[in-house]
């Protein structure tokens, strides 16, 4: 009988994990839901308008990073408009004021919200449960109030007008097939990376913590390591979506910090079903449709998402990609 002895290392020695899904390769329903995911991002634009189409990807990263902490960590934010709010201004005025490119102003966005995830994460997590949520949500709204008086956010008029300049000084992004490509590509290398962390050594043992943290925290494993690097990646991933939104529309605003964009998120997650894969990205179009196409009834657009929501929870209680799923046998 093997001794389980535990050392400096962010496992024990001998501690059985669960069997990583990479072990066996990805599975042939994952290939082929993939391959449809890049043809109908290649061909999307000559359908869908563009701008709605990048609006579409952002957001979809963005809950399918909420997603990673969410549904296969276990934590559940209201907080994460502080990521990809702040990143958006960062980015937004890297581009303006200190002249960098494109590329260079999304990174500095993604570099301020992986700051950012450090510093709420290390403190947040300390806490479980309803008291984690809100302590994310009393720090986003600190970033929200700290947006508001910051001389370089431009207070309510947010940054306005900002330069989309050339993508290594040559791919000028003011042609939209090219700020689309850009677009395209971020969005697919941020869902290459969830999909890779989930099926990794990391991400199985992020799921033993999500079911059972007791058991894990007995078999040796850094419970508070995996869930600080856990909420920093989706912090991160976060930032990154937020960073490219700011340089797609031009505009860094109060609205991407507000706490109502925080339950945007949640709402665009559950719709497409916690802990699924590609979940988040049906909720994303869900309601960034609504908002696009229903724009007409003003106010009446948030009663109808309501009404939305309430029958998807009703009809699709492990969201529509979780009942998808669970009729396959296979996880979404």
């Amino acid at each position: 009988m093997a001794i389980t002895t535990t050392t400096g290392d962010a496992a024990p020695r001998n501690a059985t994990a669960p069997t990583p899904d990479h072990a066996l390769g990805m599975p042939a329903h994952h290939k082929l839901i993939f391959v449809a995911l890049v043809a109908f991002v290649a061909v999307g634009p000559f359908f869908i308008y563009p701008v709605f189409l990048m609006n579409v990807l952002c957001f979809a990263l963005f809950a399918s990073a909420f997603n990673l902490l969410l549904g296969f960590g276990g934590l559940l934010s209201f907080g994460h408009a502080a990521f990809f709010g702040m990143a958006s201004y960062v980015s937004a005025h890297a581009a303006k004021v200190w002249g960098l490119t494109p590329e260079l102003a999304i990174l500095a966005g993604t570099a301020a919200a992986c700051v950012l995830g450090v510093v709420f994460g290390a403190l947040a997590i300390r806490r479980a449960g309803i008291y984690f949520a809100m302590v994310t949500l009393a720090f986003a709204q600190m970033v929200y109030f700290f947006s508001l008086q910051a001389p370089f956010t431009g207070g309510e008029d947010g940054i306005q007008a900002v330069p989309q300049g050339a993508l290594f000084g040559v791919i000028h992004l003011s042609d939209p097939m090219a700020l689309y490509a850009l677009v395209a590509i971020i969005f697919l290398g941020g869902m290459a990376l969830i999909y890779r962390i989930i099926h990794s050594p990391f991400g199985q043992v992020l799921k033993a913590i999500r079911d059972n943290e007791p058991r894990a925290v007995s078999l040796g494993y850094r419970v508070y390591q995996y869930k600080l690097t856990v909420f920093v990646l989706s912090a991160t991933l976060t930032g990154l979506a937020g960073a490219t939104k700011a340089i797609v529309f031009q505009l860094a605003s109060l609205t991407d910090v507000r706490w109502e964009m925080s339950g945007e998120v949640v709402l665009m997650t559950i719709l497409g079903g916690i802990g699924t894969i590609f979940g988040p990205m049906i909720g994303a179009a869900i309601v960034i449709g609504m908002q696009n196409y229903l724009a007409e009834f003003g106010a009446w657009v948030t009663v109808i998402q309501g009404v939305v929501f309430v029958i998807c929870v009703l009809l699709f209680r492990k969201g529509i990609v979780g009942v998808i799923g669970s009729w396959a046998r296979k996880p979404l």
